[in-house]
């Protein structure tokens, strides 16, 4: 068992003072990467090493709120050292560690090591903190028989702990279920099904903060993305990768990743799902590769006194075997001229001459060549081609033939066509299928791995769009099938990976759930019979059951008010998820009562103390004290009761702390 103990005083100074000297030892490193002198006459390479400091620079920011370490491992075997685990890792000036970087291998017992299987590990160590200052250390003797009470106390309250903005790291609490996945190797797709509160979102997050570090040189070149649901999440998450060192990483939402043109909203749903169904991309190859003509006519290239001529049906196996290469459309564009030069030039030599590479590429440039190229293979805007495809009845149906029935072409016709491309109302799902084309026309460039969250809400095309940009790369996959709250949403994960091009990829599912309370867990877990009934129900680990208390009231709004302004004075978020159509009254009623808040969406509410949260917003965000209004107005504002139910499932399942539901209107039935 883990005790916390009585902590002499010069246990207490000898750690607070190793804690003093990496911190000195860190503001060293920074100095001395501050102060190297670029020497270089060429720009290119000066510009290259001021950022490479830069960025160095900024690793080794430290926080004075942020403990440098968080744990200590005493090895026995094989030899008696001790390590300081902590964000990174800090050096004195001898080059001898003083603090080890959590992702090191040496720091593996931290996360996995047990009475029954030790590692080599003597005692392990966890330092409490508050603000930055150590404040307790509770050690475990791994070497003792099992007990039966093996909690952590410290870890217990750092799980537990109220928080306020953005999410924080968890490198002071990472489980060994959730070490595994993050340590998997860079060659590895893991798909995390996670049920509310266990930790999916930050295990991917550190997932990529230790593929950075395992695979330094490898991932810097190819690049890492993580992929989120909204700006809002992306801002709640924003500081994570940060606090650990990384900052290489990029962010962005499917939409923003998919926006070649202007996306000005949703379109309608039943349109949409059509749009997002995979069978687009075999339409979209189609039209795309439609354009491909058949020559009729000879090529004839005047070159000084003589005309060369390559035959029509000698072009048309040109053109032929370039189809059959499986390249992209504008690669094949951009070899056929080349292909055709060869041709002229086989008959140059044949008549006696001598060309060189020089005269074929001339050949190749030359006008007759090139306008008899573009005549067979045309440059595509895929925006326009997607747009034709909207708009032009027989052309979409040459191209759907087979694949989409005539109702289902019909629904995906305009009915007032824009003038042109550059004027139409572009949709998410349009925008989705014009990156599926341009990516028939250019190859999309694959990143070296890629986080994508809240992936159970994506269309097959939008999987698809993810999936392509890490076509030569891994991913971690992060959802909840249960929390599925779009039309389109995936029904199982073995199709999502197939859509993403990562089929077979191994799937883990975690249901220990740290951060949201057992009766809040248990009281959400209700909906799971009708939203996912072969999911297994989520367990609280926590030992703090949580506060839950739901109340029906003829005025539901004002009682939220008067609930969330009695939790102002509490420590943590606070967070009033409502319907979406309840937000401007609740502005107004908020504010009439003098309280300061910001709504989901606004650039600074991942600062807020207290946010209004839209239903559709809440998805991947968490507070520490939740007031939710009107469960069956959550329900009724989704296309069928299934997605509604699964709504209100991700908006009961936001709570850290306690859950206060209001309503005047019946509880849906599932909840009775």
């Amino acid at each position: 068992m883990s005790d916390q103990v009585p902590i002499p005083d010069s246990t207490l100074i000898a750690e607070r003072d190793h804690l003093a000297t990496s911190r000195k030892a860190l503001a060293a490193m920074r100095a001395k990467t501050g102060s190297l002198e670029i020497a270089s006459a060429d720009p290119v390479n000066t510009a290259f090493l001021k950022a490479a400091i830069w960025r160095r620079m900024k690793e080794l920011e430290d926080d004075p709120d942020v403990p440098l370490f968080f744990g200590r491992l005493d090895y026995l075997e094989p030899t008696t050292e001790t390590f300081h685990i902590g964000r990174r890792h800090v050096n004195d000036e001898a080059g001898e560690p003083l603090v080890v970087d959590w992702r090191a291998d040496i720091s593996v017992p931290f996360y996995r090591a047990s009475k029954t299987e030790p590692m080599g590990v003597g005692t392990r160590r966890r330092f409490g903190f508050t603000h930055g200052e150590m404040t307790a250390f509770e050690d475990e003797d791994l070497t003792a028989p099992a007990g039966i009470d093996e909690h952590s106390d410290i870890l217990d309250a750092e799980i537990e702990r109220p928080r306020s903005g953005p999410m924080r790291d968890i490198v002071a609490t990472i489980q060994p279920e959730q070490d595994v996945i993050v340590r998997a190797g860079v060659g590895d797709t893991i798909c995390v099904q996670g049920a509310p509160g266990t930790g999916k979102t930050a295990v991917g997050l550190h997932r990529a903060a230790y593929l950075l570090y395992a695979y330094r040189d490898q991932l810097s070149r190819a690049g890492v993305l993580v992929v989120g649901p909204n700006a809002s999440f992306l801002r709640y998450i924003g500081d994570v990768l940060p606090a650990l060192g990384e900052i290489e990483a990029k962010q962005t939402t499917v939409e923003e990743m998919v926006t070649r043109v202007k996306i000005t909203g949703p379109g309608p749903a039943q349109v949409d799902v059509l749009k997002g169904d995979a069978r687009l991309a075999e339409v979209l190859r189609r039209a795309v590769w439609s354009h491909v003509k058949v020559p009729t006519e000879p090529l004839v290239v005047p070159r000084g006194s003589h005309r060369w001529r390559v035959p029509a049906y000698l072009a048309e196996e040109l053109v032929t075997e370039l189809q059959g290469r499986g390249i992209r459309y504008g690669a094949g564009r951009a070899m056929l001229p080349q292909r055709l030069a060869h041709a002229v030039l086989t008959r140059m030599e044949a008549a006696g001459d001598s060309p060189d590479d020089r005269v074929q590429d001339s050949v190749a440039r030359s006008r007759p060549v090139k306008v008899y190229a573009d005549a067979l293979w045309p440059a595509l805007d895929p925006a326009k081609l997607v747009f034709r495809l909207f708009t032009d009845e027989a052309f979409l149906a040459e191209h759907a033939a087979g694949v989409l029935t005539p109702d289902e072409q019909a629904l995906l016709r305009w009915e007032k066509a824009p003038r042109t491309a550059g004027a139409a109302k572009w949709s998410i799902a349009d925008a989705t299928l014009i990156d599926e084309a341009a990516d028939l026309v250019e190859r999309t460039p694959s990143l070296g791995h890629v986080v994508l969250d809240e992936a159970q809400d994506l269309s097959a095309m939008q999987l698809r769009a993810v999936g392509r940009r890490c076509s030569t790369g891994s991913m971690t996959v992060l959802g909840d099938i249960a929390q599925g709250t779009t039309p389109w949403a995936t029904p199982s994960w073995e199709e999502a990976l197939g859509h993403l091009g990562k089929a077979g990829a191994h799937t883990e599912e975690l249901t220990a759930g740290f951060r949201v309370p057992g009766q809040v867990i248990e009281y959400a877990a209700r909906l799971l019979p009708q939203i996912a009934p072969h999911l297994a129900p989520p367990t609280a680990v926590r030992r703090a059951r949580g506060e839950l208390e739901i109340s029906e009231t003829p005025d539901s709004l004002a009682g939220a008010v008067s609930a969330v302004a009695g939790l102002t004075d509490r420590l943590g978020s606070i967070g009033l998820i409502l319907p979406d159509s309840f937000v401007p009254a609740a502005q107004k009623a908020l504010s009439a009562k003098g309280l300061s808040f910001s709504v989901l969406g606004d650039e600074d509410d991942a600062e807020a103390h207290l946010d209004i949260v839209p239903a559709s917003l809440a998805k991947g965000l968490e507070f520490d004290h939740v007031v939710l209004l009107e469960p069956a107005a959550i329900v009724a504002a989704e296309a069928d009761e299934r997605t509604g139910l699964r709504r209100l499932y991700v908006c009961l399942t936001r709570a850290v702390t306690s859950l206060a539901i209001l309503h005047s209107e019946p509880l849906p039935d599932a909840l009775r």
